[in-house]
């Protein structure tokens, strides 16, 4: 990890880039990819499955039998942790329901809204070197709270086919879909839909690069997306009442998800570097991923503030994905922080928690949109119908005003909307 002392403020922008990769090698790619899918369908999904990921798939999707017996091949104490899990994010999310809305605006004139849920929705949950069986909880269990009707699972398959636990997961959190498709043919399939997938309406889940870059051309077809989503990242900020082992430990669980994710030290206390340096080292060595740790923390740095609103300030320019605070001056850093994905307050408080089983979504905006995207919530799988009714009365005391405005915008049929109706009920 780099180190920095007091950077002024015209440095920020520099120190806080991500390390994001040029995507325009891998638009081309991409949009050979959802051609194919389009014009192909299922044809073009198990050719380019058997191009990117070497697999030969018979059965695009999984049967019945293939969900229901996922249980029996886990081990009992990883069912109960799923179990556990799925109680905690299922009664967060559930709280997040909202009562419809209903005004009267003035007189006569009703208004209310109410949310709807998205209809189709798709998951993509990543493979590769960490089968993110976590992301069906987060991403399944709001959108079966919503109501969705359809909820497509699609994850890339291992020799082996999919992981027990992703299938175990579905199954608990009534997802009624699982394909054994991954990256960009995945998010092709779903955004024009094939022989075997259904088109869907909104596609949510993380993913490398490739399924980066997919996501973004499926909203050029009128299917939308969660959020713009990047390699993971963590920012601590700690000062002597933090634990160096533990402020290392959670450094590292956010560096071992690949190469190109991004951990930040903010330290109120010099000293405080050096022991997280030297806990991270020791720790490096029991990591069996500790080789893409590494290269994650060539990515990464430490920057130490003598300033607490300075140091508060840098975060707030950088807006991390989690955000882990250990500092005596709580409240400046809880309540002052605007952009964060998700914050974790305290040294009993791993990321890890959040990542799991605490409650909280773990799927959030990361590469600086925490500025403006939330984390994955329930209201991310519905979509809010507003609704109106106006008496006669109601008419009678609006209509004056929308027809002034009408006027002033030079709209005259929008006038004349609400003058014959003046008309008549004046002449009745």
């Amino acid at each position: 990890m780099k180190t920095f002392q007091n950077p002024e403020p015209k440095q920020w922008q520099a120190l806080t880039q991500r390390p994001t990769a040029d995507f325009s090698s891998i638009e081309p790619i991409v949009n050979e990819v959802f051609t194919a899918v389009q014009n192909n369908g299922d044809v073009a999904v198990r050719a380019y499955s058997q191009k990117f990921d070497k697999v030969s798939i018979e059965d695009l999707i999984l049967s019945q039998d293939a969900i229901a017996t996922a249980e029996s091949e886990l081990p009992s104490e990883l069912v109960r942790a799923i179990d556990v899990a799925y109680d905690n994010i299922y009664a967060f999310h559930k709280a997040q329901e909202t009562a419809p809305v209903h005004v009267s605006t003035m007189k006569g004139v009703d208004c209310w809204q109410v949310k709807k849920p998205i209809e189709k929705v798709g998951i993509y949950i990543p493979g590769g070197t960490a089968p993110l069986f976590s992301t069906v909880l987060m991403l399944a269990i709001p959108a079966q709270i919503a109501g969705c009707k359809e909820i497509v699972l699609c994850t890339p398959p291992s020799e082996k086919g999919v992981p027990a636990a992703i299938r175990y997961a579905a199954a608990k959190c009534g997802v009624t879909m699982v394909a054994q498709i991954g990256g960009i043919q995945a998010i092709a399939a779903m955004t024009f839909g094939t022989q075997s997938v259904p088109k869907v309406y909104k596609i949510f889940g993380p993913g490398n690069q490739f399924v980066t870059v997919a996501k973004q051309k499926a909203t050029q077809y009128q299917t939308a997306i969660d959020m713009p989503a990047g390699p993971s990242e963590l920012l601590v900020v700690a000062d002597t009442t933090a634990n160096p082992k533990y402020v290392a430990a959670d450094l590292l669980s956010q560096a071992e998800h690949g190469v190109d994710s991004q951990v930040l030290l903010v330290s109120l206390e010099k000293d405080l570097i050096k022991k997280v340096a030297a806990e991270i080292e020791v720790q490096l060595q029991e990591l069996p991923r500790k080789d893409i740790a590494k290269k994650a923390l060539d990515n990464s740095l430490a920057v130490y503030f003598d300033d607490e609103n300075t140091a508060l300030a840098f975060i707030d320019a950088y807006g991390p994905e989690h955000y882990i605070v250990c500092v005596k001056n709580e409240r400046l850093f809880v309540d002052g922080v605007n952009n964060a994905g998700s914050v974790f307050i305290g040294n009993y408080t791993p990321e890890s928690a959040g990542d799991y089983a605490s409650g909280t979504n773990h799927t959030l905006p990361t590469n600086g949109y925490t500025k403006q995207y939330s984390g994955v919530n329930l209201d991310a799988f519905t979509k809010a119908i507003t609704y109106q009714r106006i008496s006669a009365a109601g008419i009678q005391a609006l209509g004056p005003s929308i027809e002034a405005m009408a006027a002033a915008e030079g709209l005259d049929a929008h006038k004349n909307a609400v003058s014959l109706r003046l008309k008549d009920l004046n002449n009745g």
